[in-house]
């Protein structure tokens, strides 16, 4: 029987920003469709670990795989959202152009199909439900329909993964489950990693969680529980994640390297 490799892995991570450590022993295996929430204090490395999988920064010690090579052979598997995207909301583009950008391949950009690209885009949108919103202007689209159109820029070159930081800070309590509703029917098709405060939101749509404060603490889907959940409101960066000492039946586990983890 085939051993299923996992989408990214990380063994025995350490990143340190001028002197300063920022993620130490980090360990860590995404399977192929995981929906993966990113919790932790402000300060406790969770961009900064998007950051490492996207290539964007390179580990002081450890290894850091996607599809079993490095960040930047894979580039094109990854969509990636940052938390904050600045668009000139006075600025006259559509919600398409937007999505536009990201069908643009600066390596073939003398042999791009203007016309494939649009009807990708366009899916895209579809894909969001934005599609009868091609033609409105960013600026006039509220915050979640935003963020909607910057997934759809992410999704159009068909990523394997979407990687998204704070996705829901401007969307309302409302807006936000139905964010999360769509994210997890994104899921039957892509692999999804979220970071985001809104945890008991988010608790029941994904399948693990991990809770990153330097270090990486890594919990299944039987131990997401409101208790657990609650601990995390009292975390900061200075103390260690008071999750691993929330016991109630489900002990927490740590990766260790080279350790698959299955959906459970």
């Amino acid at each position: 029987m085939s051993i299923i490799e996992p989408i990214i892995k990380i063994d025995n991570l350490d990143f340190a920003y001028t002197g300063e450590s920022i993620l130490a022993s980090v360990n860590l295996n995404v399977m192929d469709k995981d929906f993966l929430a990113i919790i932790g204090p402000n300060g406790g490395g969770k961009t900064t670990l998007l950051k490492l999988m996207l290539g964007l920064l390179t580990p002081d010690k450890g290894t850091v795989l996607v599809k079993g090579e490095s960040p930047g052979k894979n580039a094109s598997s990854i969509g990636y959202v940052p938390q904050n995207v600045h668009i000139n909301q006075s600025f006259p583009i559509s919600a398409l152009d937007v999505v536009l950008m990201g069908a643009f391949d600066p390596k073939k950009r003398f042999s791009r199909n203007q016309t494939k690209q649009r009807k990708a885009a366009l899916e895209a949108l579809d894909r969001l439900e934005m599609g009868n919103y091609a033609n409105k202007k960013i600026g006039t689209l509220s915050g979640g329909q935003r963020q909607r159109v910057l997934i759809a820029r992410a999704l159009v070159s068909n990523p394997e993964l979407l990687l998204l930081d704070e996705p829901t800070a401007s969307i309302d309590t409302k807006g936000q489950a139905e964010f999360y509703e769509l994210l997890a029917r994104l899921n039957k098709e892509i692999t999804i990693l979220v970071v985001s405060h809104d945890l008991l939101v988010i608790s029941r749509y994904v399948n693990a969680v991990a809770c990153v404060n330097k270090r990486l603490h890594y919990h299944d889907h039987a131990e997401i529980t409101g208790d657990m959940l609650e601990t995390m409101y009292s975390c900061t960066v200075e103390e260690e994640c008071p999750v691993e000492l929330v016991a109630h039946g489900f002990p927490h586990r740590v990766l260790q390297p080279h350790k698959d983890h299955d959906h459970d």
